[in-house]
């Protein structure tokens, strides 16, 4: 039976929670340029929580496709998606930071010098055209879609059809809480709105990293919004799950601002003092 109650469960509260205080803090760091810049530069602390929150979702993401496997013992649709989002929010990750290339101090090779966008070993910021790249021309295009569709279009039709929730899940798939949703839409449309920085958009790509980390956790986990059988199945377990993931999130957030102190950040403020697009 699906669960529409996601505001009883931690998981999603404490990730709505940790996007609305990111949100405030953009916002209250507005009139302070070096704040700001700290908040959303390169390797600064929105990147990197972007990055934990990827590598967490697609650990989970993983581990779910092992359950799926040792529960059916074959290979379905299902598998083949979970295993596949497992794969891709994993690259996902990896883009985020180069594949570690800063963090471990790696020249770039000659072909991303000259054809990356910002002089990096990753595939998003390849050149397209004279401006454009990628990440620019088309990824930001297909998730905006895909994440407007996800999040607002499939939810409101199943509220009224309960099969596009079952056509939905007999691919392997979830749909995620509506009202968590709205939330999460609302305030990339409020970064992009108030916020005035080059980098802005970096905020909407981590409220959409929380939100997936939660919600992924929350469907194929503790089965909220889900109508098939969670990983935690008994309510006492579904509990003490919940309880745990709120905690990492937040240890995730103070991890993401350690980390943007000590791996890169400041190194790149002194060498990058305006950022980079």
């Amino acid at each position: 039976m699906v669960q529409n109650k996601w505001y009883v469960h931690p998981a999603i509260v404490v990730a709505v929670l940790i996007n609305v205080f990111v949100m405030g803090l953009a916002i209250a760091w507005s009139g302070d340029g070096a704040k700001l810049q700290r908040l959303l530069v390169e390797d600064g602390i929105v990147e990197w929580m972007q990055f934990l929150c990827f590598a967490v979702t697609s650990g989970l993401l993983a581990f779910a496709t092992v359950e799926h496997w040792q529960r059916e013992r074959r290979i379905d649709l299902p598998l083949l998606v979970l295993a596949g989002l497992a794969g891709i929010v994993a690259l996902a990750a990896l883009e985020e930071i180069s594949w570690f290339q800063r963090i471990l101090n790696v020249a770039t090779p000659d072909y991303f010098a000259q054809n990356n966008r910002q002089g990096e070993t990753n595939l998003h910021n390849l050149a397209i055209g004279e401006k454009g790249s990628i990440h620019k021309t088309i990824l930001l295009k297909l998730i905006a879609i895909a994440g407007l569709t996800h999040n607002i279009v499939l939810p409101l039709l199943a509220r009224k059809r309960p099969a596009v929730r079952d056509f939905v899940e007999r691919f392997g798939l979830y749909l995620p809480p509506l009202s968590a949703s709205v939330i999460y839409i609302v305030l990339v449309a409020i970064s992009h709105l108030v916020i005035d920085h080059p980098r802005k958009g970096e905020l909407g790509e981590m409220f959409g990293a929380v939100h997936y980390l939660a919600t992924v956790f929350a469907a194929y986990f503790i089965g909220v919004g889900y109508g098939k059988r969670p990983i935690f199945e008994t309510p006492a377990d579904s509990r003490r799950a919940g309880t745990l993931f709120a905690m990492l999130l937040v240890f995730l957030l103070m991890t993401g601002w350690l980390l943007s102190a000590g791996a890169g950040a400041e190194p790149y403020l002194a060498l990058h003092p305006n950022g980079k697009e």
